[in-house]
């Protein structure tokens, strides 16, 4: 089956499954997403839902922000993953949203990637989910079930996303990415996972994936 036909197929369970998939991340405007995904890093999405009633209460824009010291940030969101560093970041890129920016997230790769702590990932979020742009953000996780299912051979998430994005129709890319997370979360999970009874897994992997991958039973 080619990559093209295999992913039709695969938008078509993804669009049975998760129909209308909402950002996991808690947030109200560009800014509170932005600095949702920003914390996010190597936290799991639950932690940082936790975390940013409290930061955001103190913090709502980036003004209020930018104004807060690394300190007072970092007494919100120490259990964080990496906190010390991304309180930095937080401050420093609301301090240059201020200054460049107005205030406000700004609605381009370039300008999004040039503020600390923010990588392409990252932007990619923010630019599909906030502005309604087209971008297909690859995690490791979304890297990971595009080789499950044969879809990409990347070595890295760069090339994983060319990958996606050749197979995806544009418009579709912003759900797919939030449908490949919850489809992770729900029936493929990264270890433990039986391919052979996964609705996409079971005919997508390839026969020796499959048996790579199957569960083994312990020995009594």
């Amino acid at each position: 089956m080619q990559r093209a036909e295999k992913a039709e197929r695969i938008l078509e369970i993804l669009d049975e499954l998760h129909p209308a998939p909402p950002v996991p991340l808690d947030h109200v405007d560009p800014f509170t997403l932005l600095v949702a995904v920003v914390l996010s890093a190597q936290c799991t999405d639950e932690r940082v839902n936790k975390v940013t009633p409290g930061l955001f209460a103190i913090g709502p824009d980036a003004a209020t922000m930018a104004r807060l010291s690394e300190a007072r940030i970092l007494s919100k969101i120490r259990s964080c993953g990496l906190a010390p560093g991304k309180a930095r970041n937080l401050k420093a890129l609301a301090q240059i949203l201020v200054a460049e920016h107005d205030g406000q997230v700004p609605e381009s790769f370039e300008a999004l990637e040039a503020l600390p702590g923010v990588g392409h990932k990252t932007a990619s979020v923010v630019m599909s989910q906030a502005f309604g742009q087209p971008a297909f953000p690859v995690d490791t996780h979304i890297h990971r079930l595009a080789g499950r299912w044969g879809l990409s051979t990347g070595k890295n998430v760069e090339q994983t996303e060319r990958d996606l994005k050749r197979v995806f129709p544009q418009e579709t890319w912003g759900r797919v990415h939030l449908q490949m997370i919850y489809f992770g979360r729900s029936h493929c999970p990264a270890r433990g996972h039986d391919l052979a009874t996964c609705p996409i897994c079971s005919w997508a992997a390839s026969k020796r994936r499959i048996a790579d991958e199957r569960p083994r039973s312990r020995r009594s």
